[in-house]
């Protein structure tokens, strides 16, 4: 160890790791779960795997902007570098007072994500990373310096070298590495480099100047101008490839006044309010539109009642029946794939599974229906806020070029519940009622996870995260979780969030740190809930709902114009009941419904008699039912059933012989080729389902009758799927561990970690490391047995029935019967094994 490390400094990303304690570890697996996936079996195990290359990737892409341009400045300084050299990359010469403030945070967190190790007097990245960020010929760094001067003359000439020494003003050294050494210092030595600058031509200067910030290579020709020739003499350019140039690191910090980077960014960019309304405006705004998502959902599933649109070969919606959808419920395309979508993700629509497969309602529709009107928004809104599906893709094409279609495959991005959760969660942060600029969010959200390189969505669009956030912002709208803009009251309390924030809170403050609001705070993201936590949030957001939504009524307004005004929502009964009785014609704050003989024979053939239709409106209108809609129903009933269709394949039956003339004379019968049995039935080649559409589109009113000749009664939730399950989200990575499992891990990994580097007594053979040891059956038992009468631990090695091998620290209780019960330090608990697969036994050396 060299006599200026102190004794405590690590050596080693394992010994670092080591000296944590038990928080700290902690913090470290739960900010990447996938450290502990599998439980690593030591602490030296945890750190190779935190050194792997993918695992420090999606490290360094969820560091924030300011803690990622740190580990940058760590990559292009020397290894190790001390905390007053990396200080000096972030502040400048002239000393950022804002980013000296903000450097600590973003070192310890660094620390904490284990990207760092090491004292402040020798602080490392961790070797993947460096790879990673520092600067090559075919990755050029985000910092835009090129490589130092020692790695740019690696292949030069000795005699090329000493030349640009001398033309430099220094004295020649002996070989190139102190030659390289010596252009170093001078060009690190800020008088001296600015003494040299002084001299170089304006030309030359201007050249640097294009240079400096990156990218640093230019091109020059086999004869370079004269001020190009003075910078390639004195090595502020070095030849990288013929006729190509880099400017050396050390000349470019120099120019740049020290600083690695051209704008650090200490603090995060504020989301500031673009306009302001009352808290009870926003909130009834929200519930308007919850209400409109109810009636939304609904109508989309009663117009798939009797079964939806087919599904596609490759799954998923056709973009016909999309469209057609799309008119249905009279929005945009792209709305009414949100619709589709998410009725899907909370498990109210499934492929029915049948040989000509269809999407309908599935069970859980008709328990949805049967809740109250805020419990049934909830469910919505919780599915949607942990829903990896993503509607917004819609339309597009993924990396094979095919179309993307609703309900089908590869519209799951595992991001999307993250992004969702932290957009409404800066919404939360600004005062009640503030809607921010999606430009702010937008901002605020790449500075949290910026963009490493170009960063491509599977469909080949740029930055899925900023994508994401303008659909949740969107989609939030149209649900009711926000009402203009603005995070609703109940919005707030299904994210688990606190009351609104004091409107002083929206103010920047001066300082960084711990002076920073909490919804500036880098970091300071609201914790994705638990599944338990996430059902008491949801029920506390169905609770503020609930008073807000409009309250259902038990009437209507029937017309002379065979229409019926409904002034609000109705009560299930009556709106499922006038549903079915009449059609809707236009919707909004009140809802008009129509009346027609099609409207009336539905109600007819559900099982309804023309009295209990004359009943019902009697019962259900605050005006008198009009004389056109009493003839109306009258008329329709006095037609209807006196047509029989059965399976022939289909018959037509009835006791007016002359009906049945007049169906055969009509030449646009032809199609059904009916043929007359008897005098009172008529038989066709098709199915009863084609002949009874055949005859009303003639005019008739036909009722289906079964096989026992009773009228069938045809209900408007007739089809359903089986059971379903809403479709899982598909995890971005492995789940964030809970503190059961954290405890748990660390335990077993300090454990192993005690088996692994508890000091052994020496044997006669030596073993290298992580080799088990070695002893016969004989001298395993005398030894186990001692050691119960002792007390003593023994290091092991075992092989389990799966064959794989393992060391371990145990304390022997009991030796009996071919088997040994101990405790075991490496699993803290008291286990039994098998003396047959112990491979041998070693004494543990004394402290």
């Amino acid at each position: 160890m060299s006599a200026h490390t102190p004794p405590s400094a690590p050596r080693s990303l394992a010994e670092a790791l080591r000296a944590r304690d038990d928080a700290s570890l902690a913090a470290l697996l739960r900010s990447r779960p996938d450290l502990i996936t599998p439980v690593p079996t030591d602490l030296t195990q945890l750190a190779t795997r935190a050194g792997t290359r993918a695992s420090v990737l999606r490290a360094l892409e969820r560091l924030d902007r300011f803690a990622l341009q740190t580990a940058e400045a760590l990559a292009v300084a020397p290894e190790p570098a001390s905390y007053e050299i990396l200080l000096g990359l972030m502040a400048g010469y002239a000393r950022d007072e804002t980013v000296a403030a903000a450097l600590p945070r973003a070192v310890a967190t660094l620390r904490e994500q284990a990207l760092v190790w090491g004292d402040d007097e020798r602080l490392r990245l961790v070797r993947t990373a460096r790879e990673l960020l520092a600067p090559s010929a075919q990755h050029p760094s985000p910092t835009g310096l090129g490589p130092s001067v020692q790695e740019a003359t690696a292949g030069m000439s000795p005699g090329r070298i000493q030349e640009i020494v001398g033309a430099a003003g220094l004295a020649s050294t002996h070989d190139s590495v102190s030659a390289a050494a010596a252009l170093t210092a001078l060009f690190t030595h800020r008088k001296k480099m600015a003494a040299l600058l002084a001299k170089a031509p304006e030309a030359a200067r201007e050249v640097l100047s294009r240079l400096v910030w990156g990218p640093p290579y230019g091109q020059v020709t086999a004869d370079p101008a004269a001020h190009l020739r003075w910078l390639l003499d004195r090595g502020l350019l070095l030849p990288t490839a013929p006729g190509t140039v880099v400017l050396p690191r050390e000349v470019a910090l120099h120019l740049r006044e020290g600083r690695a980077h051209r704008e650090p960014e200490p603090l995060p960019p504020a989301v500031e309010p673009a306009a302001t309304h009352g808290p009870q405006i926003v909130d009834a705004t929200a519930a308007g539109q919850a209400y409109t998502a109810l009636a939304t959902v609904e109508e989309l599933l009663k117009d798939w009642d009797e079964g939806g649109p087919a599904v596609l070969r490759a799954g998923g919606l056709s973009v016909r029946d999309l469209k057609r959808t799309a008119v249905a419920l009279d929005v945009p395309e792209p709305v009414a794939a949100f619709w589709v979508e998410l009725a899907y993700a909370a498990g109210l629509l499934a492929s029915d599974g049948e040989a000509d497969e269809r999407y309908a309602a599935t069970p859980a529709y008709d328990e949805w229906l049967e809740r109250p009107p805020a419990e049934r928004w909830a469910r919505l809104a919780e599915a949607w806020l942990t829903a990896t599906r993503t509607a917004g893709l819609v339309g597009g094409r993924d990396a094979k070029d095919r179309t993307l279609s609703a309900l089908g495959p590869g519209l799951d991005r595992s991001a999307a519940p993250e992004v969702r959760r932290r957009v409404l969660t800066l919404l939360a942060g600004l005062p009640q009622g503030a809607a921010p600029g999606a430009e702010s969010v937008l901002a605020r959200l790449l500075w949290e996870r910026p963009l490493r390189g170009p960063q491509r969505d599977v469909d080949g669009a740029d930055d899925l995260r900023s994508r994401l956030a303008r659909w949740t912002l969107s989609e939030a709208e149209l649900l009711g979780v926000t009402g203009r803009g603005a995070l609703s009251t109940q919005g707030r309390a299904l994210l688990g969030a606190p009351a609104a924030a004091h409107p002083s809170a929206a103010t920047e403050p001066s300082g960084p740190g711990d002076k920073l609001p909490v919804h500036h705070r880098p970091g300071a993201l609201l914790e994705p809930l638990s599944p338990t936590e996430q059902t008491v949030a949801t029920a506390g957001a169905a609770r503020l709902l609930a008073p807000l939504l409009p309250e259902p009524l038990d009437h209507v307004l029937l017309q002379a114009d065979l229409t019926a005004v409904a002034p609000g929502p109705l009560r299930r009964p009556l709106a499922d009941m006038l549903g079915i009785l009449a059609d809707v014609e236009s919707k909004g704050g009140a809802t008009v419904y129509r009346f027609t003989p099609a409207s009336v024979r539905r109600a007819l053939d559900a099982g309804r008699a023309a009295a209990d239709l004359h009943a019902f409106l009697t019962a259900h209108s605050r005006t008198p039912v009009p004389q056109p809609l009493a003839y109306l129903i009258d008329d329709v009933a006095r037609k209807h059933g006196h047509l029989r269709v059965g399976a022939a394949s289909a018959y037509v039956r009835c006791d007016d012989d002359a009906l049945l003339n007049e169906i055969l004379a009509d030449k646009r019968a032809a199609a059904l080729r009916l043929r007359r049995l008897a005098p009172t039935v008529l038989a066709a080649p098709t199915d009863p389902a084609t002949l009874l559409e055949g005859l009303r589109a003639l005019g008739f009113a036909p009722a289906a009758e079964s096989a026992e000749g009773d009228v069938l009664i045809t209900r408007a939730d007739a089809h359903r799927t089986p059971p379903r399950t809403a479709p899982e989200p598909v995890p971005d990575g492995p789940p964030p561990p809970d503190a059961t499992l954290l405890a748990a891990a660390i335990r077993a990994i300090r454990a192993g970690d005690l088996a692994a580097t508890a000091p052994r007594k020496p044997s006669g053979s030596a073993l290298t490391g992580g080799e088990l040891p070695r002893t016969s059956s004989a001298e395993t038992l005398a030894t186990m047995q001692a050691a119960v009468l002792t007390g003593e631990s023994l290091w092991i090695g075992y092989v389990n029935a799966e064959g794989t091998a393992s060391q371990r620290v145990i304390a022997p209780i009991r030796v009996e019967g071919g088997f040994v019960t101990a405790y075991d330090h490496t699993a803290d608990e008291v286990r039994t094994y098998p003396l047959h697969r112990v491979t041998g036994v070693a004494e543990l050396a004394e402290e």
